[in-house]
């Protein structure tokens, strides 16, 4: 479970998965002071890594000589009622052109886009102390 803690500074927090933790805070123009990672930047880090690290998994598990992946990940709003993730990959290596395809496949295919891409719901649990 991720949690976060609210800091002294408005709007200031950090976020933990119990063994690292990583700073977050809203952008100046809504109040913050831009000490963090905004909430819709982790949300896109989160699709970014998981797209990396699909893509290096299956490049291991297929012997494919990929040296080195980055990705990037923005959020579209093209109109009020549509959300669009895009994403670019950029790969490394002596790779043949079915190799690529086959990294841009497993790309497309990460939890984390398979999650976003269904229908979500939100639900409020009680607090554990």
């Amino acid at each position: 479970m991720i949690r976060t803690r609210s800091l002294p500074q408005p709007y200031r927090l950090t976020v933990t998965n119990g063994r690292q933790e990583i700073p977050a805070d809203a952008p100046i123009e809504k109040g913050g002071s831009s000490g963090g990672f905004g909430a819709h930047e982790l949300l896109e880090a989160a699709l970014a890594a998981c797209l990396n690290m699909a893509v290096r998994m299956h490049a291991a598990q297929h012997a494919i000589p990929l040296e080195a992946v980055e990705t990037g990940v923005s959020i579209v709003r093209p109109d009020p009622q549509s959300v669009r993730f895009e994403y670019s990959l950029k790969l490394s290596g002596p790779l043949s052109p079915q190799q690529l395809e086959a990294l841009e496949c497993a790309a497309r295919t990460c939890p984390i886009s398979q999650t976003l891409s269904k229908r979500l719901e939100f639900r409020s649990t009680p607090h554990a102390a």
